[in-house]
């Protein structure tokens, strides 16, 4: 009974907790423990379940259970354990702190049963991913962290404003679909998908995450490439089912994604450039608002949290290993590196839809709900930037960093909590890949697929062979470093940073200005003191002289003195005013 109500969310901040009263072994077996046991909460809690705390204004539904929120906490809590492992040699505490806390805020937005708690939860996640970026501990990890700040500040900002608006139209703080009703979309629908749209890294709001993750640390990075996003892809599935702006969004973020990976040089920022393209397919899904669309993007989040974070542990351990960022520093990691060019592989087979590996039988779902909902284009964008994908990630990225030419250098070992973490995932990517009702029988909606048909499978090896062959063209110019990578980030780093400066330059000279004034007219209340009539002298003429204004030339300023007998008033007239105030006190007490 206590297992079907207990939050997962409550037993990793327990965990964090620990994590800053214990140290070494005992820290290490305490983390292993405690996010297991959280995995085994969420396959122990039954659609239904629910949990609700005392408020003011309407109960806080803190724990609200159906079959969607089951799914991502599934692959939110199994991702923390193995990301934990892959970490747990590292003594950081603070960054342990910080990615136990995200991941438990991950989970309360995936069981928020309303607005107040989804946006509390939301916000935490926030601090806690920034306190992850400082945790690089470099001056760019710094800079990125501040950055990436101020744009979910904004997101945050508008997701509250939406949210109020929201309650304020409607009354009820219970989550539901916003896109159910007929009528047009009004101000808080905008506002909240725009709050939720930076968070999902939607283009143009998505220079954010290609310029933070990479500047995190190697364990840091792995845990960023989970949560937020996924998050968001939640909450779009959550409230924004069949919103037509969607599918348009996410196709763009395909191909824009995949792009600008072709174009990265530094490894974990090409990574970050497909987190970008990869949600465009969820946030596709989410858009086409069938049963199987939001199957796949269900399925497609799942999968690719998985062979994402691998992607991203491999690359972390070859950085951790030869202290290389950059795919033209290194080269001949397979021989150095064996079992971590082979996790490596398996991802890359994964991401770029390989039948056999986990993002054939998800990826794959999305194009055919665009196929079977009557929409060409973005089926034919979808399959496009899968090509685009396995130009980058499958062939151009291993062929640099782990089959190039050896440049030399020192390589260090990998520690073994960490080669056993990307074995564990490889083997779900694989296993997920060969059995998907593993998957399938976990997902919300009623939408029967089978994925290895025969069309399907000759279809994905044509499109696999002729990006193959199109990447050995054009091998050779791929080979030489790009000149540098310009994005939407360029408006907050330059243009944003100039007109803040512009402004503080004006507000400098302001001040300037009034201070100035300011002396001045003290520089004329002291001359007013020692002479009160100089304050006249604008008027040209003195208030007792009966002719006309004296000419300035001949105005005899200096040699005119305060004369009290002649210029004050007389002292009759300040006995008059005392004895009148005390006159009108007596008449007042009399009444």
């Amino acid at each position: 009974m206590l297992l079907s109500t207990l939050h997962p969310a409550a037993v990793l901040l327990g965990m964090a907790l620990l994590a800053t009263l214990t140290r070494g072994v005992l820290r290490q077996i305490a983390l292993l423990v405690g996010t297991g046991a959280a995995v085994w909460v969420v396959l122990h809690l039954a659609p239904g379940a629910h949990a609700a705390v005392p408020f003011p204004l309407a109960p806080l539904r803190l724990l609200h259970v159906d079959a969607l929120s089951v799914v991502f906490a599934l692959i939110f809590s199994l991702s923390t354990a193995l990301n934990m492992l892959y970490a747990l040699h590292r003594d950081a505490t603070g960054e342990l702190v910080a990615s136990l806390v995200y991941a438990s805020a991950a989970l309360g937005v995936v069981f928020a049963g309303d607005w107040l708690t989804l946006f509390t939860c939301w916000e935490v996640m926030a601090i806690a991913s920034v306190w992850i970026i400082w945790c690089g501990g470099t001056a760019r990890a710094r800079a990125a962290g501040m950055r990436y700040v101020l744009v979910h500040m904004v997101g945050g900002a508008c997701l509250l404003c939406g949210i109020l608006l929201h309650l304020a139209q409607q009354g009820s703080v219970g989550l539901h679909a916003l896109t159910s009703g007929t009528a047009p979309a009004s101000a808080a629908f905008w506002l909240i998908l725009l709050g939720v749209g930076i968070n999902a890294a939607i283009p143009p709001l998505h220079a954010w995450l290609p310029d933070a993750y990479p500047e995190a640390s190697v364990t840091g990075s792995v845990f960023l490439s989970v949560f937020t996003t996924k998050t968001a892809v939640y909450v779009l599935i959550r409230l924004f089912p069949g919103a037509e702006v969607l599918v348009w969004a996410g196709t763009i973020m395909t191909l824009y994604g995949v792009l600008y990976a072709i174009l990265a040089d530094d490894a974990r920022r090409l990574l970050s450039y497909h987190i970008v393209s990869q949600v465009g397919y969820m946030v596709t899904g989410v858009g086409l608002g069938t049963d199987l669309a939001l199957n796949g993007a269900t399925a497609h989040a799942f999968c690719h949290i998985l062979y994402k974070a691998l992607l991203f542990m491999a690359v972390g351990a070859v950085i951790q290993a030869t202290g290389q960022r950059t795919l033209y520093d290194g080269g001949g990691g397979r021989r150095h590196l064996p079992l971590v060019c082979g996790a490596y592989l398996v991802a890359a087979c994964s991401i770029s839809g390989v039948p056999g590996f986990n993002g054939f039988i998800s990826k794959s779902m999305i194009v055919s709900a665009a196929l079977e909902a009557h929409r060409p284009v973005p089926e034919i964008l979808l399959t496009l930037a899968s090509v685009g994908t396995f130009f980058s990630v499958g062939l151009k990225l291993p062929m640099l960093l782990f089959f190039g030419p050896d440049r030399g250098g020192s390589v260090r070992p990998v520690p073994p909590n960490m080669g056993l973490a990307m074995l564990v995932s490889a083997g779900l990517c694989i296993g997920l890949g060969l059995f998907p009702h593993w998957l399938y029988d976990y997902l919300p909606f009623r939408a029967p697929y089978h994925p290895y048909t025969a069309e399907h499978l000759v279809s994905t090896l044509q499109l696999l062979l002729g990006t193959g062959l199109g990447f050995w063209c054009c091998y050779d110019g791929l080979r030489h470093a790009p000149r540098g990578l310009l994005d939407t980030d360029w408006f907050y780093r330059q243009l944003i940073a100039r007109l803040f400066a512009a402004l503080v330059v004006g507000a400098r000279q302001a001040g300037v200005h009034i201070e100035t004034c300011g002396l001045s007219a003290l520089r004329l209340l002291r001359q007013a003191v020692h002479h009160p009539m100089v304050v006249l002298r604008p008027f040209g003429r003195w208030p007792w002289s009966a002719g006309a204004s004296v000419p300035p030339a001949a105005r005899p300023w200096p040699e005119v003195v305060y004369d009290a007998d002649r210029l004050r008033r007389p002292v009759g007239v300040t006995i008059f005013w005392i004895l009148l105030f005390f006159v009108l006190v007596a008449l007042y007490g009399l009444t």
